[in-house]
């Protein structure tokens, strides 16, 4: 394939960018880790720090080149914000509310394993 130089900066090719298996509001759990929380923002592809990439373990590691999810992130011990990878979520098919504090500030009410947004206002 050859690439056509626009201007000064040199050309780039990027990776088609995938649709994102799951959706503000849904709750979700994780493939591996014992927790479970509700996804409130979306990244197409990786955004974060290498630093936190380089903390996960090389096994379990996830690719860059996929959707990361931030997550309102509960276990059976404590609530938090959580970061993870489309290949490390499943469905959470509980129906169960995910008791984190800030759930009231970004949605309305869970119907049917989704939490309806709350409406944001426009600046």
């Amino acid at each position: 394939m050859e690439l056509e130089n626009q201007g000064p900066f040199p050309a780039v090719v990027q990776a088609p960018m995938r649709k994102a298996k799951f959706a503000i509001g849904q709750v979700v759990k994780h493939r591996i880790y014992p927790f479970r929380g509700v996804i409130f923002d979306v990244d197409p592809v990786f955004s974060n720090t290498e630093e936190w990439l380089a903390s996960i373990p090389e096994e379990v590691r996830p690719r860059r080149d996929q959707p990361f999810y931030h997550l309102l992130a509960e276990n059976a011990q404590t609530t938090y914000v959580a970061y993870v990878s489309e290949q490390n979520l499943l469905p959470d098919d509980t129906g169960k509310p995910v008791s984190h504090p800030q759930v009231p500030q970004f949605f309305k009410e869970l119907k049917r394993g989704y939490y309806v947004q709350r409406e944001r206002p426009r600046h």
